[in-house]
């Protein structure tokens, strides 16, 4: 079994056109998924339960027109307000495991949901400790005072780069753990789509003081895409955040997550149309129908079923305490047309 815990479906009045969480469903049950954990920046945004427990209806439908048994887990946004904040943890409370954990945009990216300032993000720690919330918060760390969107020149894409320096993850990833633990947070901390070697160093160094367990995700193109895939005019369709970093920094990461210290693989799937990729440079490429050809690098480069197992499936239900059972198994992958989104972000690999 394999579980994919971080994917963006879309869908709704305003995004259909981009992803749709029937086509996500079907495109994760084919590349052999058993489940997918839903982040919550859709329109409108999963952070209350009115529009929470619709998302949950809505993919139950989904999943009874395809016939499939897909779990389908959700994680609820967490905002700047103490009262949704308890309004979250106490869903997850009530509903988990169809509520995996939480989500926390410590910087902006696709749908604006970011807590920026440092006050604000120590508010949400004290909160959740307050709630002896005991589950997975999912950060996206990017610093917002160290990002430098007017770097960015669409006609050279790889100025994306620049302006979103490694420096910003890194001292999100700082500001997250010391937070967390001055205000005594009790649960698991998650650094999601780690993308420098910085960022996993301080990791690692942080896991050996705090009382919280920390962990950390990898997406496959972080894993095996740099900035200089970038240096051509349509590079833009690689545009993501946090964005590809150099070809020695994603080497280094490849290694550390053939090398274990690395918890699990996510996509962060995350589709525009390719006319919102070029015009507007949305930032997220499609990922879901290539997980098959990265798991397929991952043993090429000699890594155990043992730990390919680990890094898809164990580690993610370890961390997230949720019973085996909860998952169908899901007999195999087929294949995939490569070129169902426009183009195929991984042809080079």
């Amino acid at each position: 079994m394999k579980i994919d815990p971080h994917v963006h479906l879309r869908d709704g009045k305003f995004q259909s056109n981009k992803e749709t969480l029937r086509h996500g469903f079907e495109i994760a049950w084919k590349a052999g998924l058993s489940a997918v954990f839903e982040m919550p920046n859709t329109i409108p945004a999963l952070t209350s339960e009115h529009i929470i427990t619709e998302r949950i209806k809505a993919g139950e439908k989904a999943l009874k027109e395809l016939k499939l048994p897909l779990f389908h887990g959700i994680l609820p946004g967490i905002t700047t307000s103490e009262k949704q904040i308890r309004e979250v943890v106490d869903i997850w409370k009530k509903l988990f495991p169809k509520i995996p954990g939480l989500k926390m945009f410590a910087g902006q990216s696709t749908g604006n949901m970011g807590i920026t300032e440092y006050e604000e993000q120590k508010q949400v720690y004290c909160t959740l400790a307050s709630r002896n919330y005991t589950g997975v918060l999912m950060v996206h760390c990017e610093k917002e005072s160290l990002l430098r969107p007017d770097l960015f020149d669409p006609q050279n894409p790889e100025t994306h780069l620049p302006a979103r320096p490694a420096v910003a993850e890194i001292e999100s990833v700082r500001d997250q753990i010391e937070l967390a633990e001055k205000e005594g947070f009790c649960g698991t901390l998650h650094i999601c789509h780690i993308s420098t070697p910085g960022s996993l160093e301080l990791l690692e160094e942080k896991r050996k003081t705090v009382p919280f367990p920390i962990t950390c995700g990898i997406t496959p193109h972080h894993a095996l895409l740099s900035v200089e895939e970038m240096m051509k005019p349509d590079g833009v369709l690689l545009k993501v955040n946090p964005p590809l970093r150099s070809k020695a920094m994603q080497k280094q990461m490849f290694s550390a997550l053939l090398g274990g210290r690395i918890d699990w693989i996510e996509t962060d799937h995350a589709p525009h149309t390719v006319k919102e990729k070029m015009d507007d440079y949305a930032s997220g490429i499609p990922v879901l129908q290539f997980y098959n050809r990265f798991i397929e690098i991952l043993y090429k480069n000699g890594l155990s079923w043992k730990m390919v197992e680990a890094f898809t499936f164990r580690n993610i239900i370890r961390t997230f305490s949720i019973p085996l059972e909860t998952f169908s198994e899901n007999p195999g992958s087929r294949t995939i047309r490569s070129d169902e989104y426009g183009f195929d972000p991984f042809l080079s690999v």
